[in-house]
């Protein structure tokens, strides 16, 4: 089950080029493409003469085409017109909420009449000259509440992760965990250990040593629907860890906007977003081709666990205190869920 009153990351701006962009949201085939003049937009992936998918067409002048018989399709959902014949009497089909922001174009798969803009989250790094963003697209096959619980627990690095980010420290030291209202938030604070690969790495981007003991920290926030922001880093040590001064650390926002496709499928777009040599378009890019190589390893963990998930559906996992974020991430889902659904909340008055 998954919140649809509310804003997804649906595809980059750049996914949507000159034809239809096809894709699944919770459940809810839709074809993105840009509209007249240059709007993003999004309709139900259905022609109403013989249910053709419209994202196998093409688009002349602002309209759809469909391109099994080449009925044209307007911005609104209803039809326009179609070669030697008269359809603008067609039921129009649903047309979804769009807003482009920050590079993305984000849809509201539930209810229109609810649609509120002023409901978006806001980011401080997205359109900002302080901060370089760099990040990709993985299509992978989970529940999107997996991706979730990895995300929010982060002692999976030293084994998932050991050649780059992983660490015994990471281990050993226990995390703290905390929701406030809908926001859930995980900290853990390392300190005078050596850097991991990937983070000597992002010292040398900042011309600080990578051979020196550093304090590390890690601060996961999970919010509704699916977005989680994590901010990482590194400072040389003794000199005030996540508050020391830009020019003596390496730290980064890693964001994820995790979506939906189905119940066991999501597109996951992540990106690191950091605030030291913004301009520099070679570090931007090897910074996201590790952290790529990074999240391709959690692809093939979370595929193979929701396999066996799928296998043993009456199996009950077990939890650790380490499990505590993603725990308290899928309660407020469950609450939020509930409301939508005008379902009764357990404990509520």
């Amino acid at each position: 089950m998954f919140l649809k009153n509310t804003w997804y990351v649906a595809c980059s701006a750049a996914e949507i080029t000159d034809k239809p962009l096809g894709r699944k949201i919770c459940g809810e085939s839709m074809v993105f493409y840009r509209g007249d003049g240059g709007k993003a937009t999004a309709l139900e992936d259905f022609c109403p003469h013989r249910g053709a998918p419209l994202s196998l067409g093409f688009v002349c002048e602002g309209k759809l085409v469909c391109g099994y018989h080449g009925l044209q399709m307007g911005c609104d959902g209803k039809t326009v017109s179609m070669p030697g014949q008269r359809v603008r009497g067609f039921p129009a089909i649903r047309s979804f909420p769009v807003v482009e922001r920050y590079g993305f174009v984000w849809v509201w798969p539930g209810d229109v009449s609810l649609a509120d803009e002023s409901q978006m989250p806001v980011f401080e790094f997205f359109d900002n000259p302080a901060w370089a963003y760099g990040g990709g697209l993985y299509h992978i096959g989970c529940d999107y509440r997996l991706m979730i619980d990895n995300l929010m627990d982060l002692t999976h690095e030293t084994y998932v992760h050991a050649n780059s980010i992983g660490q015994k420290e990471i281990d050993e030291v226990p995390c703290t965990t905390k929701t406030e209202g809908d926001l859930v938030v995980t900290s853990r604070f390392m300190d005078g250990i050596s850097a991991p690969p990937f983070w000597k790495m992002a010292l040398r981007g900042n011309d600080l040593p990578d051979d020196q003991p550093v304090d590390r920290w890690q601060i996961c926030r999970f919010s509704p629907p699916s977005h989680v922001m994590i901010e990482v880093g590194v400072a040389l040590a003794g000199k005030g860890g996540y508050n020391a001064p830009d020019d003596i650390k390496a730290s980064s926002v890693v964001v994820d906007f995790i979506t939906p496709e189905t119940e066991t499928s999501i597109w996951y777009h992540w990106g690191m977003a950091r605030k030291f040599k913004p301009n520099d378009a070679e570090l931007t890019a090897t910074i996201r081709e590790g952290q790529g190589k990074i999240f391709g390893e959690d692809l093939e963990m979370l595929q193979l666990q929701q396999k066996n998930l799928l296998a043993y559906p009456t199996r009950e996992l077990l939890k650790l205190n380490i499990d505590a974020g993603g725990v308290q991430s899928r309660r407020v889902l469950d609450r939020l869920i509930a409301q939508e659904q005008g379902v009764a909340v357990e404990g509520a008055a």
